[in-house]
């Protein structure tokens, strides 16, 4: 039969200190998981916003188209106006 020998008051130290870096792990594991989520909604929110960026992109583009195109009717019928 084996006896349990007491551990040495520097194993005793070794074993709480190695159970206190054992629930920094799980703290940090947790601190980890919890920042993982926020940088994957970020990540979401920051592609949404490229999304909604690039159509209002097209959209001015195509308002700018039809401004030039007004403006170029506009000085055609001004022109016609001045011949009158």
């Amino acid at each position: 039969m084996l006896t349990r020998r007491q551990p040495t008051i520097h194993e005793q130290h070794l074993l709480r200190e190695n159970d206190g870096l054992r629930t920094e792990i799980v703290r940090l594991r947790h601190d980890l998981t919890h920042k993982q989520g926020h940088v994957g909604r970020l990540e979401m929110l920051l592609c949404e916003r490229s999304n909604r960026i690039d159509q209002l992109i097209g959209t001015i583009d195509r308002l700018r188209d039809q401004n030039r195109r007004l403006d170029a009717e506009a000085e055609r019928l001004a022109e016609m106006v001045r011949l009158s």
